[in-house]
């Protein structure tokens, strides 16, 4: 089994992805990994999150634009 986060009550996708990897722009990566919980924005206490591993090169998937990945940079 992979690697896995709880939840605590109040969350949200960015600050996890700051919490588990120091930088809000993974929460994308951590979104795609955890398809069927896409239905919360602010998440409860005790939701079981999988955490995937980055890519090599860095936060953004291969395919992202370099322009976007410049914006968001």
């Amino acid at each position: 089994m992979g690697k896995t986060y709880r939840t605590a009550s109040g969350q949200t996708w960015d600050q996890i992805a700051f919490e588990v990897y120091g930088d809000e722009h993974c929460c994308s990566q951590l979104m795609d990994a955890n398809r069927d919980k896409l239905d919360y924005f602010v998440f409860p206490a005790g939701v079981v999150l999988s955490l995937p591993d980055l890519a090599e090169d860095g936060p953004y998937p291969s395919d992202y634009p370099a322009w976007r990945a410049l914006l968001n940079g």
